[in-house]
C-alpha cells in the first residue's frame, strides 16, 4: 500500500462514528478471542491515528466492560468476555450457511464458514459463543466436533496416477473426500463406494478417507438403488448368517401348537394388499354369530413365535427397525424365508397369528372383543384393485364378507372424524419401470374404499391393544408399553399455514376445541381437492402438523383423535409393532411391567430409523422423477411454486408432480431477487416482482442432474 493510500484509510477510520467504531473493535477482539488488547494496541491494530479518536477508544473499552462483553484483566487490559461462552448443540446446514442448534433450545447460533473446525450437516459440537453485540444475531465458532453425524459417504472415484479423492454426492456441508492409493482397494475411476474417514488433520481442507464398498458404475440402477441406501446409513444386503439362520426356522404348525390357539380356520379369511406384496401381515374374517352380532377378526402373523428375543435374526431387526420401500424394490427388515414365507399369511396355507377378534353389532359399535394366538387359513389373496372391484360390482369371491366389512368400515370412518381425526388422504407418485429399472411413465396411486375398509380395522386393532394395555381401568395402573403418538399442531405453525391459505380465499379455523380445528382442517383439504394449489396445501397442512412418533409416555394421536394409540399390525415390517406383541403376550400371561428406560431408548431408535426410511424412500422417488424428465429436456410444462428459498424457487409439474428448481439468478439477470419468509416468496429489488409460494407458473426444462437428483428449471 502507497504512504497516499495508507493515509487514505487513516483518515477514514479516524472519521467513524461511535457504532462503527465499537464494532470494529468488538471485531477485533472475536477474531482475536484469548489475546489482551489495551486502547493503544488497539488504535495501532484499526490504523487510528487521532488523539482525539484514541481517546474514544479508551472511552469505549470501559463502555463495553460495562456492558459485560470484555473482561478488564488489569488496569486498561481488556480480553473478550468467556465466561459461559461454550454451547453444544447440532449443526444445521441452510444453503451455504451453517448454524449451531442449542441443545437446551436456546437461539440458533450462526456459525461463519472458517469457523465451522470441520463440523458437518448433523454432528454434535461445542461451539464458543462469541460476546453478542448490540443488535446482531449470536455468532460462535467450532472449537471440538463431540460426535459425527455419519462417518461414511457415498460419491464418484475421482483415480489419478498420484492421488484419488471420492467426489461426494451430497454437498451439504461435506468436502471431497482425499483417498491414499493404499485405501482405494481396487476401486476404479468413475465407480460409485461408500468411504469412511479415518482422519481428519486440522490444518487441511479435506478429509483422508477409505473405501469401505464399491457399489458400481453410475447410472447402473442397482448401484444408484443401493447408493442412496448407503447415503441415509441403511443397509442394502442381508448378513448371511442371519439369513442361514432364518433358513433353520420351520412354521412349527403342529398338533400341539394348534390346540394352544383358537383354531379359526374354518372361519372364510383372506388377505387385502398392493399387487406387488409379498409380505402379508394381515388377514381379516367376519362371520354372523349366534347371538346376531358380526364377529370380526383382525389377524396379525405371529412373527415373534418365530423370532427369539436376542435372537441373531431379532438383532439384525432391532437394528434395522423398519423394512424400507424404493421405487422398485423392498429391503425386509426380516430375512426373506420369514418376511415372504412362513410369517406371511399366504392362501390355502395354515399360519399362526396374534388376532384381535371383535363382536360388533350393525352400527359398527364394539361390543365385546378378545385379543388372542390363532391359527387360520387364508381363503384368497385380493389385490386392492380386485377387492375394489368386488366392491363396485358387488360380484366375485367372498362378496358378502367384503361389502360387510366395507359397510362397517364406512360407519367406523364416519365416527372417527365426527371425533375430530384428520383427514389426509394424499395422492401419491408411483412409477412403471422397465426391466432395467429406467422409468416409462408416471401415475398416482390413489386411496379407494378398499384401501380405507384395511385402513379403518387396522386402525381399530391398534386402539383396542393400546386401550387394553394403557387404559385398564378404575384402581389399576397401566403397565410400560409402546405406544404411536402425534403430538397437537404448534399454534404458531398453524397460523402461518392459515394465512398462507387465506391467499387462495380460503380460510382456517386455528383456535377453539379440537373437533373444531380438526373439521375446520378438513374441509379445507376437501375444498383444494382438483385445484392447482392441492399438492402445495396438502404438504403444507403435513409440515404444520408434529411429527408422529414412538414412545412409552402416551400423549394420544392428535391426527387419529385416538387417546390410545400403537403399532401392533405389521410385525414382518415394523419392529415396534414386535415390541408390541411381546409386551401384549408378557401382559396377557399376567406378568410384571417391563421397565420403561429400556424400551423409550428403543422407541427413540426405531422413530429415527423410520425417518431415515422415509428419507430414502423420497431420494428414490426423486432420482427417478429427474431419470424421467432426462427424455423432457426443454419441454415446457405448467406447474406451481411448492418451495421458496434464498437460492431458489422449487417448482412442481402439474403433470407428473415431478418438481424441480429455478436458481434465483435464472429469474431476471437484471434484478436482485431478495427471500421473504415470513410471505413466502422472493421479490425483485428492482422490479418488485414477486415469485409467492402456490403461484401457477410455466416452466422450460433446462438440466437434469442425476449425480445431484436434481431438476432445473428455466421460466417459459
Amino acid at each position: 500500500m502507497s504512504k497516499k493510500q495508507d493515509k487514505r484509510k487513516s483518515s477514514k477510520v479516524n472519521r467513524l462514528r461511535k457504532n462503527d467504531l465499537m464494532q470494529l473493535i468488538m471485531s477485533l477482539f472475536d477474531a482475536n478471542p484469548t489475546q489482551t488488547f489495551n486502547y493503544k494496541q488497539i488504535s495501532s491494530a484499526l490504523g487510528i491515528t487521532a488523539e482525539s479518536q484514541r481517546v474514544l477508544v479508551n472511552s469505549y473499552l470501559y463502555e463495553l466492560f460495562e456492558q459485560d462483553l470484555l473482561q478488564q484483566v488489569s488496569m486498561g487490559k481488556f480480553r473478550l468476555n468467556r465466561r459461559g461462552a461454550y454451547v453444544e448443540g447440532t449443526i444445521e446446514r441452510r444453503g451455504v450457511k451453517s448454524y449451531l442448534l442449542p441443545s437446551d433450545g436456546g437461539d440458533e447460533i450462526f456459525i461463519p464458514e472458517r469457523k465451522t473446525g470441520h463440523a458437518m450437516q448433523g454432528d454434535r459440537v461445542r461451539v464458543y459463543l462469541y460476546a453478542r453485540r448490540r443488535g446482531q444475531a449470536p455468532e460462535g465458532e467450532v472449537v471440538e466436533v463431540m460426535q459425527r453425524a455419519k462417518d461414511t459417504f457415498v460419491g464418484i472415484l475421482d483415480v489419478k496416477e498420484h492421488a484419488a479423492f471420492l467426489i461426494v454426492d451430497n454437498k451439504i456441508m461435506t468436502p471431497d473426500i482425499f483417498i491414499p492409493h493404499k485405501y482405494l482397494h481396487e476401486g476404479k475411476d468413475r465407480q460409485k463406494a461408500v468411504v469412511k474417514i479415518v482422519d481428519w488433520p486440522e490444518s487441511e481442507t479435506n478429509p483422508v478417507g477409505e473405501v469401505i464398498d464399491i457399489l458400481g458404475y453410475q447410472g447402473d440402477n442397482n448401484t444408484e438403488m443401493h447408493a442412496i441406501l448407503a447415503e441415509f446409513g441403511l443397509p442394502y444386503s442381508y448378513p448371511e448368517d442371519v439369513e442361514r439362520a432364518a433358513e433353520r426356522i420351520g412354521d412349527g404348525i403342529t398338533r400341539e401348537e394348534v390346540a394352544r390357539r383358537h383354531d379359526m380356520r374354518d372361519v372364510c379369511t383372506f388377505t387385502i394388499d398392493p399387487h406387488d406384496a409379498k409380505d402379508f401381515d394381515d388377514a381379516l374374517s367376519v362371520r354372523k354369530i349366534e347371538n346376531g352380532m358380526w364377529e370380526v377378526g383382525v389377524h396379525i402373523a405371529d412373527v415373534t413365535h418365530y423370532v427369539r428375543p436376542g435372537s441373531i435374526i431379532d438383532q439384525e431387526g432391532m437394528r434395522r427397525a423398519t423394512s424400507v420401500y424404493l421405487v422398485d424394490r423392498t429391503i425386509p427388515m426380516l430375512p426373506e424365508h420369514l418376511s415372504n414365507g412362513i410369517c406371511s399369511l399366504r392362501p390355502d396355507e395354515d399360519k399362526l397369528c396374534f388376532s384381535v377378534i371383535f363382536q360388533m353389532d350393525d352400527d359398527a359399535q364394539v361390543r365385546q372383543y378378545k385379543i388372542e394366538r390363532t391359527v387360520i387359513r387364508s381363503n384368497r389373496r385380493f389385490t386392492y384393485e380386485e377387492a375394489q372391484n368386488v366392491i363396485e360390482q358387488q360380484h366375485g369371491d367372498c362378496c358378502e364378507e367384503i361389502l360387510t366389512l366395507d359397510r362397517l368400515a364406512k360407519q367406523l370412518r364416519k365416527r372417527r372424524f365426527e371425533h375430530g381425526a384428520v383427514s389426509f388422504d394424499r395422492v401419491e407418485v408411483r412409477f412403471e419401470i422397465d426391466a432395467t429399472g429406467k422409468p416409462t411413465s408416471v401415475y398416482f396411486k390413489q386411496s379407494k374404499d378398499a384401501n380405507k375398509l384395511i385402513e379403518e380395522f387396522m386402525l381399530l386393532a391398534n386402539r383396542t391393544v393400546a386401550e387394553h394395555i394403557g387404559h385398564p381401568g378404575r384402581g389399576r395402573r397401566a403397565k410400560t408399553f409402546v405406544y404411536r403418538v402425534h403430538d397437537i399442531p404448534l399454534p404458531d405453525r398453524m397460523e402461518s399455514f392459515s394465512r398462507f391459505v387465506n391467499r387462495f380465499g380460503y380460510t382456517l379455523k386455528t383456535t377453539g376445541k379440537r373437533e373444531a380445528i380438526s373439521n375446520s382442517l378438513n374441509q379445507l383439504l376437501e375444498q383444494v381437492q382438483g385445484r392447482p394449489e392441492q399438492n402445495i396445501v396438502e404438504t403444507l397442512a403435513i409440515r404444520s402438523m408434529a411429527r408422529a412418533m414412538y414412545t412409552t409416555f402416551n400423549i394420544g394421536h392428535y391426527g387419529l383423535a385416538f387417546d390410545y394409540y400403537t403399532h401392533f399390525t405389521s410385525p414382518i415390517r415394523r419392529y415396534p409393532d414386535m415390541m408390541v406383541h411381546r409386551l401384549l403376550a408378557r401382559y396377557l400371561d399376567g406378568k410384571p411391567s417391563v421397565q420403561a428406560e429400556e424400551y423409550e431408548e428403543l422407541c427413540q431408535h426405531c422413530s429415527d430409523q423410520e425417518q431415515l426410511a422415509a428419507n430414502a424412500e423420497r431420494a428414490s422417488i426423486k432420482y427417478k422423477q429427474v431419470e424421467y424428465m432426462k427424455e423432457h429436456i426443454g419441454q415446457i410444462f405448467e406447474g406451481t411454486i411448492s418451495g421458496v428459498t434464498e437460492w431458489g424457487i422449487y417448482v412442481e409439474l402439474t403433470e407428473n408432480k415431478c418438481e424441480g428448481m429455478i436458481p434465483i439468478r435464472d429469474l431476471d439477470d437484471k434484478d436482485y431477487f431478495i427471500y421473504d419468509p415470513d410471505n413466502y416468496c422472493v421479490e425483485g429489488r428492482r422490479t418488485h416482482r414477486k415469485y409467492r409460494l402456490g403461484d401457477s407458473l410455466r416452466v422450460r426444462v433446462a438440466r437434469a442432474d442425476l449425480l445431484r437428483k436434481q431438476l432445473d428449471f428455466t421460466l417459459a
